[in-house]
């Protein structure tokens, strides 16, 4: 047995079904033991290494266990980089096998020879090593393992190429050698009985209750009702989090943030208490004036902890246990004024939701295209989105409900992960759809090469179904309008422009189906064909880059911004004003609420001042 033949033996005892990768010298001891191993755990070959690292990401994401990528030495390592980045910040675990020069060659400055444990000593920075000698192996791989799983992290293990072809020999009974055991238990943290009685005091002492829960929360689903229920708050839910709490319960508002949704924002604005489980969301300026609100924040990460806000109460435990000891401490509330204002605020919300989806547009709207597809997802669906609009049409949108999943780059909020995501789902759920909504930016600069990797495989998968929505609008549209909103200015065409490119013919070229949409009349037929197709399909939606992402709380200054960048010579300035101004009327229509109408409607809030 080689070094490399044990690496695939001992990945394989971790149940580790699929390693995500791309080919090399630097790792030619792997591919050859793979081949000796009959392709077992399989070897998914990605077009690039930052796609195979995308795509154990979302296979870790989407099945809960560990995602793992190789890659070759040098460019291969580099390459990896930013999808292993993408995991660490979105607390994901993924373990990356790297190769490298052989040993003799280490310090030589030769061919493809870069300093990995200085490159990976950030993105792997809980664990990161070479092995050097056999005798190693089994202790790096299990702690490897361990690592990711404990931390939710990334972690590295480096083998020389020489290292990968000596004979395997593991540790022995003697002196300095690091034997090593496999498996790990489950375990779930909770904090001691008097802290959780003094978080209980907090939000049994609120009469408006807001709930924040991020992608910790999601193995306490019921455990968020209930508390919800007793509390009679409102939840919004970070864009992470947002197949925690199915969208159709009535008290649930939502995403929050920059692409987020009006009633969060009011929940959070309105609030006198505020719960915050299982998340890091970043944007403190949407969250509680920090004299408003007194706060408790659980989460199983005390490097986590006392983030974002002034939280009275900071509780360390895995959430689902930590809610089982709160609730019986919780006092029900018996006035439910705050819930129903909470759930009004919904409820017009989905109405302003239609009629925005329902403005024309040219030549559609991309928020129509979206919004089609919400009455339409299979109740299995996994969803994921890529950086850029069409993360705002998929966290306003789309309604999940039942078991659906959705996700997205949440912390880095990288370009390119949306094909690769979908991809990777489609490994760890083979008998479910997955569902891509992706912009053209994105599609052009990663997501098509991955269309070759859905066609080498999709045959494999017992449901054959991953639909790639591209919201094809020539623009680079979220840096666009952020320059209009943040700086006054107006579109740089050369930094913005791209070009048009026929998506659905390149698909079929390729062996799998597609259609192009440039009338609105004929998007839900599209998605009704790709959602019934035999095989993956590329839906290229031809969208008016007008239509403005405007945020839930769009400030006088950033409304103003954006005019400015029209008065100095925005080339779109003519459909941008008529596009924000027929989105943004949709909140003022008949069944809007007046700021008087609002709880604490009394202080100052200078972000109602575009009214």
């Amino acid at each position: 047995m080689k070094v490399s033949d044990y690496v695939l033996q001992r990945l394989r005892e971790w149940e580790v079904d699929h390693v995500f990768a791309y080919a090399g010298d630097g790792i030619n001891g792997l591919l050859a033991a793979w081949g000796r191993a009959g392709n077992r755990p399989k070897f998914v070959q990605a077009r690039h290494e930052e796609m195979a690292a995308f795509e154990a990401v979302g296979y870790a994401k989407f099945s809960g266990k560990v995602g793992v990528c190789a890659a070759t030495s040098g460019p291969g390592a580099i390459h990896l980089l930013n999808g292993l980045y993408d995991a660490k910040l979105d607390h994901v675990p993924v373990v990356a096998l790297v190769g490298q020069t052989n040993r003799s060659a280490m310090g030589g400055s030769y061919q493809q020879e870069v300093d990995l444990q200085n490159l990976y000593k950030d993105v792997a920075s809980d664990f990161c090593e070479t092995a050097m000698v056999p005798e190693q192996l089994p202790n790096l791989i299990d702690r490897a393992m361990r690592t990711a799983y404990a931390k939710r992290t990334v972690t590295a293990i480096i083998i020389p190429a020489d290292v990968q072809e000596l004979d395997y020999s593991p540790p022995t009974h003697a002196f300095k050698m690091v034997p090593s055991s496999m498996g790990m238990s489950h375990y779930a943290p909770v904090p001691v009985d008097a802290d959780i009685e003094r978080a209980a005091e907090v939000l049994n002492a609120g009469e408006r209750v807001a709930v924040l829960v991020g992608q910790g929360a999601r193995g306490a689903r019921a455990e968020v009702e209930r508390l919800a229920d007793v509390l009679g708050a409102g939840v919004a839910k970070a864009l992470l989090g947002k197949d925690v709490l199915p969208d159709d319960l009535p008290y649930v508002t939502g995403s929050i943030g920059l692409l987020g949704t009006r009633p969060s924002y009011e929940l959070m604005q309105d609030c006198d208490t505020l719960l915050m489980i299982g998340s890091s969301f970043p944007y403190t300026q949407f969250m509680p004036g920090l004299d408003q609100a007194r706060a408790v924040q659980i989460d199983i990460d005390p490097h986590m902890i006392g983030l974002r806000y002034p939280f009275e109460v900071n509780l360390v435990g895995d959430a689902r246990e930590t809610l089982q000891r709160l609730l019986p401490r919780l006092h029900r509330k018996t006035s439910r004024a705050w819930r129903e204002t909470v759930e009004k605020n919904v409820a017009r919300w989905w109405e302003v939701m239609q009629r925005r989806a329902s403005v024309d547009a040219d030549p559609i709207n991309p928020e129509y295209v979206v919004h089609a597809l919400d009455g339409k997802l299979p109740e299995n669906a996994i969803l994921s989105s890529d950086s850029g609009s069409a993360a705002n049409w998929y966290a306003r949108h789309l309604r999940l409900r039942g078991s659906m999943r959705g996700s997205l780059s949440g912390t880095l909020a990288t370009m390119g992960p949306g094909v690769p995501y979908a991809i990777g789902a489609k490994f760890a759920h083979p008998d479910r759809p997955a569902i891509a909504l992706v912009g053209d930016g994105a599609m052009q600069m990663n997501g098509m090469m991955e269309l070759v990797t859905a066609a080498k495989y999709w045959r494999e998968w017992s449901d054959p179904r991953l639909i790639v929505a591209v919201l094809n609008n020539g623009d680079l549209n979220q840096v666009t309008w952020e320059m209009r909103a943040m700086a006054g200015a107006p579109q740089f065409e050369e930094s913005q422009h791209i070009p048009d490119l026929p998506y659905a013919d390149i698909a079929q070229r390729i062996g799998l189906d597609g259609v192009r949409v440039e009338k609105p009349k004929h998007v839900e037929a599209a998605w009704d064909r790709a959602l019934a197709a035999d095989r993956p399909f590329v839906i290229d939606f031809r969208t008016d880059p007008a239509v403005p992402p405007i945020p839930p709380h769009a400030s006088l200054d950033q409304i103003e911004a954006a005019a400015l960048s029209v008065l100095r010579g925005d080339s779109d300035r003519g459909s941008m004003i008529k596009q924000g101004f027929k989105a943004k009327v949709q909140e003022f229509l008949p069944g809007t609420r007046h700021r008087e109408d609002r709880p604490g409607a009394g202080r100052d809030d200078s972000t109602e001042g575009h009214k």
